[in-house]
């Protein structure tokens, strides 16, 4: 027994009069005993009406005709640490029968709309849950007693309706719907959301189909949304339903001026964007957000060019639209390096104007694929779009001008490759006044400079600030390159260091061993000379790495950046060098069949390794882009003013040349050796 029972008390009333309305507001002390709320919580019906209800013994039959009832141990109205009631803990398990039978032994229209801490009725648990059973029940009790509990809201403004639709529960939803009188799905939350926004966000097509049965009811989202802005991120059917139950929709906008088309074309998805076009009124296509973007201009810009095919096909004037910037819809996908949208234009004769259009500072899309660092977009501008390379903008500067706005080394190396093979060229200006590129260097461009990116611009337009005093800069930069130039120097010293060692133990140890004179026992043969070549050019070129390297270091000068690749280009070379020699040795001292096939694994491998640093600090452009840089390099007139800006542009592809060469000598050796010197002693 929880409670003693001296607390026990008789009630000498009918079984159909309510309880004291006084005593419902008086439970602050009135705590749940934990029988009545296990009892509750499990379903059990006869446990709960016993522990509410007792009768008196020995007169049992003249008590019930007096209508005579004994309470048990607990209270009906005991609530819970929130201030749940027997009906709230009911509602939310889902036992709609225990419900109905507390309301029909006691009778009592409080306990219906009764409320806990977060203003939760006994409907409200139970649409948040989805039981079925226990919406039912409690809409028929509700119904019949009178009570408007579906119009109830709890503290967030959350109807029963609200709940069972952010949860999706389809069914839930449709049973709520069918109770309501009138605007079932009018009213909005605090936070501005209907349920039929609140259904799309669950993802339930069963719940948003249940709602859209009514004409009355409401689409509206926050920050001005509707739900089709919503149904776009969930399904097509959903985008359908919606449609075909309020066209319109498609035409509405949100705060920031972005319509369902705006979100459908960032999300890419060609069904959805096909559905807002076909439902959507023609002008839907024109309409721009506060930053002056097209659905078009969106689409663009995350480079879905399914979505630009299907809204041009539609729409095929909605290409002439430009942003507030003066930019089409080929400027937003150059400067977001979206080569595959890019790409239509160059494909499509009606789009090929586009590709030379100015915006309002100027800039063309090869302007802003330069100023993005996209070799790619660039490359296909000027070789397969023919655009016109010597384009000024607004602050008098040519594509190329802007490669300098580039901060990674190999991009700029990219774009000076692409640039000089199709003939692009700087702005004329005095050759005194170039200045010179080099690692490391690459800087935003002066206050006179029109940038890529038009917000930039005009950010650096409203701060009216005075250039900083580029001198600085570039003397910091110039230590911190110094610095990490001498890092890598003692680096690559000691790897030198154990590559000399290596190559001088590999040349006394020599394979077959010595004779009693002290002489080679195979010195008469072939693949031993070879052998004894190829270590000595392993010593030779680890050595003069050995040799550059501390010259690059103790030098200090600014082309010390050469002797370290000359000094990779030994090492490279040394390395390779050794791993033939190791072959040709395993060949003299007849190595087993297992040990041949782990070294040319080994090889392969680091051919790959070789392949794939290639591809990783190469040109990222056509070899034949490649070959007409170094064409242009030896006969362009204007070269010259090109390598005193960008010195190391032509040094990265000669480089990168030698380092495939060098890379591609030990398969290439391997097989001279077996065709040739084996065969030969074959």
């Amino acid at each position: 027994m929880d409670r003693p029972q001296q607390q026990e008390h008789i009630q000498l009333t009918a079984t159909t009069q309510p309880l004291d309305a006084a005593r419902l507001d008086n439970t602050d002390n009135n705590s749940m005993c934990r029988s009545l709320y296990q009892a509750v919580w499990g379903g059990r019906t006869e446990t709960v009406v016993g522990l509410l209800l007792v009768q008196q013994h020995g007169a049992a039959t003249d008590s019930q005709a007096a209508g005579i009832i004994m309470h048990g141990q607990c209270d009906i109205l005991e609530v819970t640490a929130e201030r749940n009631t027997i009906l709230h803990v009911a509602a939310e398990q889902g036992h709609g029968e225990l419900i109905l039978e507390l309301l029909d032994r006691f009778r009592d229209k409080g306990l219906l709309s009764r409320q806990n801490m977060a203003l939760d009725t006994p409907l409200h648990c139970a649409a948040r849950a989805g039981h079925v059973s226990s919406i039912t029940a409690l809409v028929q009790l509700a119904r019949d007693c009178g009570e408007g509990m579906l119009g109830s809201k709890n503290e967030a403004g959350d109807t029963a309706l609200h709940l069972a639709a952010r949860h999706g529960h389809g069914q839930a939803v449709e049973v709520l719907m069918s109770a309501a009188v009138e605007e079932p799905a009018a009213g909005l939350n605090n936070a501005g959301m209907s349920p039929l926004y609140l259904a799309v966000m669950s993802g339930s097509v069963e719940a948003v189909r249940a709602i859209t049965t009514r004409s009355d009811a409401s689409a509206a989202g926050p920050s001005s949304q509707n739900a089709l802005h919503a149904a776009v991120f969930q399904s097509s059917k959903m985008v359908d339903l919606l449609l075909e139950w309020r066209p319109g929709l498609a035409d509405e906008v949100d705060s920031s001026g972005s319509s369902p088309l705006h979100f459908a074309s960032s999300d890419g998805g060609r069904a959805v964007v096909n559905a807002i076009l076909r439902a959507a009124p023609p002008g839907t296509v024109y309409k721009k957000d506060c930053q002056g973007l097209s659905a078009l201009h969106v689409a663009a810009r995350m480079g879905h060019h399914r979505a630009v095919e299907d809204v041009l096909s539609i729409c095929p004037h909605a290409a002439e639209l430009r942003d507030d910037g003066g930019g089409t819809f080929q400027h937003a996908a150059a400067m977001k390096k979206r080569y595959s949208v890019v790409s239509l234009a160059i494909k499509n004769p009606m789009l090929r104007g586009l590709l030379d259009a100015q915006d309002r500072d100027g800039n063309t899309p090869l302007h802003l694929a330069v100023a993005a660092g996209a070799p790619n977009i660039v490359e296909a501008l000027l070789r397969k779009g023919n655009v016109q390379a010597d384009v000024l903008n607004n602050g008098g500067h040519t594509a190329f001008d802007l490669t300098a706005l580039s901060t990674s080394f190999f991009t700029t190396v990219n774009l000076v490759v692409t640039l000089v093979a199709y003939g692009a060229h700087f702005r004329p200006q005095r050759q005194d006044h170039l200045e010179q590129w080099t690692m490391g260097s690459a800087r935003l461009p002066p206050a006179a400079w029109v940038v890529a990116d038009p917000e930039v611009s005009r950010k650096h337009e409203n701060r009216n600030e005075p250039d900083p005093e580029p001198q600085t800069n570039r003397a910091m930069i110039g230590l911190n390159i110094q610095e990490r130039v001498e890092k890598t120097c003692d680096i690559l010293a000691v790897v030198a260091g154990l590559i000399v060692t290596s190559a001088f133990a590999a040349g006394f140890n020599v394979p077959g061993g010595y004779n009693g004179e002290g002489k080679a026992n195979l010195k008469d043969e072939i693949p031993f000379k070879v052998f004894m070549v190829l270590d000595a050019v392993a010593v030779a070129a680890s050595v003069v790495a050995v040799v550059l390297l501390v010259y690059g270091k103790v030098s200090r000068i600014a082309g010390s950046w050469k002797t370290i690749l000359v000094s990779l280009h030994c090492l490279w070379l040394s390395l390779n060098c050794l791993m033939l020699a190791l072959y040709v040795a395993l060949t003299v001292t007849g190595a087993t069949r297992a040990v041949y096939v782990v070294l040319l694994a080994v090889i392969a491998c680091i051919v790959l390794l070789n392949v794939f640093i290639g591809t990783w600090i190469g040109p990222a452009t056509k070899l034949r882009t490649t070959c007409r840089f170094l064409w242009k390099r030896c006969h362009l007139k204007r070269w010259r003013v090109i390598r005193r800006q960008y010195p190391l542009a032509s040094a990265s592809v000669l480089n990168l040349f030698v380092f495939t060469v060098i890379g591609c000598l030990p398969l290439l050796g391997i097989y001279v050796y077996e065709k040739g010197i084996l065969g030969l002693d074959g």
